[in-house]
């Protein structure tokens, strides 16, 4: 409509209108000038050309015009085609042009990590949200296999992997691997090969998963790299995390490993080292951090938001979300020692330990810091301060936030980890009181990596929008 009455009165006078448009292009405003042309040119679109053209040249490519506005691209290319004057810039004057404007924008503001376009956006997203969400079984199964004492059932390692038992023989055999072990002679020596096949079982299945997940990742991000699609930046993000995954098998053999030594006293049960487990486990979240992280660097580039107020609060909310989410991190790793050093069934009372609320033989071990890590009432302990803390915090961070102008979705997110907080430490407490049942106990790993999961979205939900964005935003958002 716009383009059709502009090319109707440039048909109808030309000349004039040249000379019309020249002075109000070239020509210096005049001061309190109210006439409807300088009216006209500074409201229009198409008369406007410092809306095109940057200030150092008249020749460089429009910066907000794109083929996927056609009214105005268009309208401005048949502008320009009806006027002599700018016919030499119409010819160099194209579509890759402001293709390539657009490509120098993106660079200097926003940085994809795909190449390809949206399809290949969301088939990369989709992907890397489902190995995400295979590691966060990954731990939920480790969990399962640590609370009925499978662990410990295999008792070779192969990187390759290797079939499992098929014939009674087989069976027969591998058990007797196991006969050999410290847990059997201590613990198990009255296991019957029907019980022993369950623990065998849960192990291996560990085992394979994690290799399928291995295949799952390498073979998708082999094709994705072929095609092109990945940045990289996003290749080298992804090849540490390869090299994270491969790292994480080696490490739970050496886990394992050391539950399958011989304990230096002979009253001690055989399970293996709280620090090579909390190792194990420490691996896993990062692993699972970065595989989350990325994936939602990859489908959401900008965060959500909408003016320059609800920036500045997002601002001050991850003040406050980065040393909190420290916090979780640590209090999910300080589980790791409870379940290495079976302290979860030395004091099943809540909220006092027993008849005291501090135990007194919290510092008996020398040197002092083998208390933090090795002594069963001090583990425990500092496991319940870290979980309150942590509650204590995030209802914090709600409460600090409640009058802050911030983007709804982000508001939504921290009364959501606010209740995943109380969850888990309903969680935790029911498993203290039950002592640790395998249900309870699986459910309380799984709740402290969903909140960690929680607390990367919000960290990432209100991390600093592209300079690009930042200046295209309102002060304040529309309502």
């Amino acid at each position: 409509m716009l383009e059709s009455r502009l090319i109707a009165i440039l048909k109808k006078n030309r000349k004039a209108f040249n000379q019309t448009l020249s002075s109000s292009f070239f020509s210096k405003p005049q001061t309190g000038s109210s006439s409807s042309l300088s009216r006209v040119s500074n409201e229009s679109p198409f008369l406007n050309p410092s809306r095109y053209f940057h200030s150092k040249s008249t020749n460089s490519p429009p910066a907000s015009i794109s083929p996927r506005n056609p009214v105005i691209y268009n309208g401005f290319t048949s502008f320009l085609k009806y006027h002599k004057g700018f016919q030499p810039s119409l010819r160099k004057f194209s579509t890759a042009a402001v293709a390539a404007t657009v490509c120098k924008e993106n660079k200097e503001g926003l940085k994809f990590l795909v190449t390809a376009g949206p399809h290949a956006q969301k088939a990369i997203g989709i992907w890397l949200f489902v190995s995400a969400a295979w590691v966060f079984s990954m731990v939920v199964l480790g969990g399962v296999t640590r609370l009925t004492r499978s662990g410990l059932s295999m008792t070779d390692w192969k990187f390759t992997g290797s079939l499992p038992p098929l014939s009674e023989e087989d069976w027969l055999i591998e058990f007797e691997k196991y006969k050999q072990s410290p847990e059997f002679k201590r613990i198990n020596k009255g296991m019957h090969l029907d019980d022993f096949k369950f623990i065998y079982w849960m192990e291996y299945a560990h085992r394979m998963w994690g290799r399928a997940l291995g295949i799952m990742f390498v073979l998708p991000f082999g094709y994705f790299l072929r095609k092109g699609y990945i940045t990289p930046q996003l290749g080298v993000r992804l090849s540490g995390l390869v090299a994270l995954g491969a790292g994480q098998g080696l490490i739970g053999w050496w886990m394992v490993k050391s539950g399958l030594e011989e304990p230096i006293s002979e009253y001690s049960e055989p399970r293996v080292s709280p620090y090579r487990l909390a190792a194990h486990l420490t691996s896993a979240f990062v692993i699972y951090c970065g595989l989350f992280w990325t994936a939602l660097s990859v489908v959401m580039p900008e965060p959500p938001t909408e003016s320059v107020a609800w920036v500045n609060g997002a601002a001050k909310v991850k003040r406050l979300a980065i040393p909190i989410s420290v916090l979780v991190g640590i209090t999910a790793i300080s589980g790791a020692f409870v379940a290495g050093n079976d302290a979860g069934r030395a004091f099943n009372t809540f909220p006092k330990m027993g008849d005291t609320w501090i135990p007194d033989d919290i510092f008996r071990m020398k040197p002092l810091i083998r208390n933090f890590f090795e002594n069963t009432a001090t583990v425990q302990f500092d496991h319940r301060l870290l979980a309150s803390a942590t509650l204590v915090s995030i209802g914090g961070l709600w409460w600090a936030t409640k009058k802050l102008d911030i983007h709804p979705a982000v508001r939504s997110l921290i009364g959501s980890t606010l209740g995943m907080a109380a969850l888990q430490v309903t969680l935790g407490i029911s498993t203290l009181l039950s002592y640790v049942p395998v249900s309870l106990g699986s459910a309380h790993q799984a709740g402290a990596l969903t909140l960690l999961t929680l607390m990367i979205l919000l960290n990432h939900t209100v991390r600093r929008p592209s300079l690009s964005l930042l200046k295209s935003l309102p002060s304040v958002a529309r309502t």
